[in-house]
C-alpha cells in the first residue's frame, strides 16, 4: 500500500491556495479595520469571527452537499471551481475600498466594504470542505495522516509565499512615516495565486476515476472501517467511538481556541507591544510557518510509527510551552528579543503535529461516502472556537493589556491535553516496517 504522493501534491494546491488567502485575511483585514476605518478591538474582533459564524453552517453544509453530488467533474471540483472564482473577483475589490474610504471617508463606503467582506467570506465558505475532503476521498486511511501531511505542507507553502511578498513588500522601511499603506499589489498576487492553483486542480485531477479507484479499494477492505451498518442499511457508530469523537472535537474546539487568538491578534500585538511593522511581525510569523513546513513530512512518518495520538499530545505540550515563554520574554524585555524567532519556529512544528493528525482521526470514524460531512463536524468545532476566540481576545487585550494574549492561548492549548487524554479511537493501525519499505511511497 503506497500513498501516490504526485497525485497528493496536486489536490495540494487547492489547499495552498486557500491557506495564502487566510494568512492575508487574518493579518491585513485588522490592520485596515483599525487603521483606516478606527474600528476599536471589540467590534474589529466581531467582523474577523463572522467568518467562522459563517463557516460554522457553510462547512457542514457544502460539505454535505459535495457528499451527494454527481456532477462530471466529481463530487468536490465543482464547488472548488466555482467558489475561487467568486472569491478571487470579491477579494479583489477589498483594497480598493481602503483606499477610497482613506481618500473619501464615507459611510456608504464603509457599508459597502462589510458587504463584499461579507459576500467574501460567503465564496470562501462554499468550497472549503470540499477541498479539504478531495485528499481522504482518493487516499487509504492508514495512508492519511502522510497525505495529509503533504496538503498541510502545500498550505503552509502558500501561507510562506504569502508572507515573504508582504515582508517584501511592507518592509519597516517601505512603510514608515506613511499615513496609509496601499494593499492592492498584496491582494494581487494572492489572487494570482489562487487562480494558478485553481487551473492545476481542474487540468490535472481526474476526480471521477480516482473516486471509483477508491471505491473498489473500500470494498477490499472492509476491516477498516469503524462504523457499523444497522439493519435499514444505515451507517451507526458505535457508542465508544461516538465518546472518543466527542473529545476529540472538544479538544480540536480548545486548541483552535489558543492558536487562532494568537494568529488573529499577533499583528496588532506586536505592533502595540514592541513598535513592529506588518513586514516585521511577518517575519515572526514566516519562522512559525518554516518551522511546519519543514517538520510536516517528518510528522506524518513519526505519526505512522507511534500513532496519531501521541504526536498530537507532543505538539500540544509544546505548543503550550512556547506561549507561556513568549508571556514571560514579553514581561522580561522591553522590545522584540531575537530568541523569539527559535520559540516561534517550535510553534510552527509543534501545530504541525496537532495539524497533520487531527483531521485524519476523525474522518478515521466514518465511511467513505461520508468524508464531506465528518469534514464539516471538524470545521464546525474548529470554527466555533475561532468564533469565539477572536472576540474575547480582542475584548481582553482592550479592557485589560495586550500581554494577556499569550497566557490566554496556552490556557485553552492546556485544556486540550486534557480532553485529549480521553480519545480511544481514531488512531492510526500502526504497521511494523523495515528497511527500506519505511520510506515506501509511490510518485
Amino acid at each position: 500500500m503506497k500513498l501516490k504522493t504526485s497525485q497528493t501534491i496536486r489536490i495540494g494546491f487547492a489547499f495552498l491556495s486557500i491557506c495564502a488567502f487566510w494568512q492575508m485575511y487574518n493579518n491585513v483585514i485588522p490592520l485596515m479595520l483599525t487603521n483606516t476605518f478606527h474600528m476599536n478591538e471589540t467590534f474589529s474582533g466581531v467582523i474577523m469571527a463572522a467568518d467562522n459564524v459563517l463557516a460554522l453552517f457553510l462547512l457542514p453544509l457544502f460539505g454535505g452537499l459535495s457528499d451527494k453530488c454527481k456532477s462530471k467533474l466529481g463530487k468536490r471540483k465543482p464547488y472548488i471551481l466555482c467558489g475561487t472564482v467568486s472569491a478571487v473577483f470579491l477579494m479583489l475589490l477589498i483594497p480598493f475600498l481602503d483606499n477610497s474610504y482613506f481618500a473619501n471617508p464615507k459611510v456608504s463606503t464603509q457599508i459597502f466594504f462589510i458587504c463584499v467582506l461579507g459576500c467574501l467570506l460567503v465564496a470562501m465558505g462554499t468550497y472549503r470542505s470540499p477541498a479539504v475532503a478531495l485528499m481522504p476521498d482518493v487516499t487509504p486511511k492508514p495512508l492519511r495522516s502522510k497525505g495529509n501531511a503533504i496538503i498541510n505542507l502545500m498550505g503552509a507553502i502558500g501561507g510562506i509565499i504569502y508572507l515573504i511578498i508582504a515582508s517584501v513588500l511592507y518592509s519597516a522601511e517601505r512603510t514608515k512615516g506613511l499615513e496609509h499603506v496601499n494593499y492592492v499589489p498584496l491582494f494581487m498576487v494572492v489572487a494570482g495565486i489562487m487562480v494558478v492553483s485553481l487551473i492545476i486542480i481542474m487540468a490535472s485531477i481526474n476526480e471521477v476515476k480516482l473516486g471509483e479507484e477508491m471505491h473498489q479499494y473500500d470494498n477490499a477492505h472492509p476491516e477498516e472501517n469503524l462504523e457499523k451498518e444497522t439493519g435499514n442499511g444505515d451507517v451507526k457508530l458505535p457508542a465508544e467511538v461516538k465518546k472518543s469523537l466527542g473529545f476529540l472535537l472538544c479538544s480540536i474546539a480548545l486548541w483552535f481556541m489558543g492558536y487562532n487568538a494568537v494568529d488573529t491578534w499577533f499583528t496588532t500585538y506586536a505592533n502595540k507591544i514592541w513598535g513592529m511593522s506588518l513586514g516585521q511581525a511577518a517575519m515572526c510569523l514566516t519562522v512559525a510557518t518554516a518551522g511546519a513546513v519543514v517538520s510536516y513530512i517528518p510528522v506524518g512518518i513519526i505519526a505512522s510509527k507511534i500513532g496519531r495520538r501521541k504526536t498530537i499530545m507532543g505538539g500540544v505540550i509544546g505548543l503550550a510551552a512556547c506561549f507561556f515563554v513568549i508571556y514571560i520574554l514579553t514581561i522580561v524585555c522591553s522590545s522584540f528579543n531575537p530568541i523569539l524567532y527559535i520559540v516561534f519556529l517550535i510553534v510552527g512544528l509543534s501545530w504541525a503535529s496537532i495539524n497533520v493528525n487531527s483531521l485524519p482521526m476523525v474522518l478515521e470514524m466514518c465511511k467513505g461516502s461520508e468524508v464531506g460531512k465528518f469534514t464539516g463536524y471538524y470545521y464546525t468545532f474548529s470554527m466555533t472556537a475561532q468564533i469565539i476566540t477572536p472576540i474575547a481576545a480582542g475584548t481582553l487585550l482592550k479592557q485589560i493589556s495586550y500581554t494577556t494574549l499569550f497566557p490566554y492561548a496556552a490556557i485553552f492549548v492546556v485544556g486540550s491535553f486534557i480532553t485529549m487524554c480521553f480519545v480511544k479511537h481514531g488512531d492510526n493501525r500502526i504497521e511494523a516496517k523495515k528497511g527500506l519499505e519505511a520510506f515506501d511511497v509511490e510518485d
